[in-house]
């Protein structure tokens, strides 16, 4: 059974910063994370390839977020800086051993399993 246990969300001010994680039993292809506002549809936001450590991510966060593995720890990190208002959301980690580009797969929205969330909430 794969599980995927997020923390770390909370409330931050625009301009700060939060470190996301991920632990999971099983590594998979394709490991990220995605992230829902209310009102709108599921977007991924930053994916890697554990077995390259090839990143992806989406426009919206480069430069501003980071995507890491620990694969002794079997964590996944998201780290997140320059916070903006717009960036608040449910994250989700999620996993799926059948993709073929990161890229793709955030775009798609869709993932083999997913964490149960955590909120990022910003405020300007």
């Amino acid at each position: 059974q794969v599980e995927l246990v997020e923390s770390g969300g909370a409330s931050v001010q625009a301009g700060g910063s939060l470190r996301l994680s991920c632990v999971y039993t099983a590594s998979f292809k394709c490991m990220g994370w995605f992230r829902q506002a209310p009102g709108k549809e599921r977007e991924g936001v930053a994916g890697i390839f554990p077995i390259s450590t090839l990143t992806e991510y989406v426009d919206s966060v480069k430069g501003r977020f980071a995507i890491s593995q620990d694969n002794a720890e079997q964590t996944i990190y998201l780290q997140m800086n320059s916070l903006k208002p717009e960036d608040t959301g449910m994250y989700y980690c999620a996993v799926d051993r059948s993709c073929v580009e990161l890229k793709r797969w955030l775009l798609r929205g869709t993932s083999e399993y997913w964490g149960q969330g955590t909120q990022v909430t910003v405020s300007s």
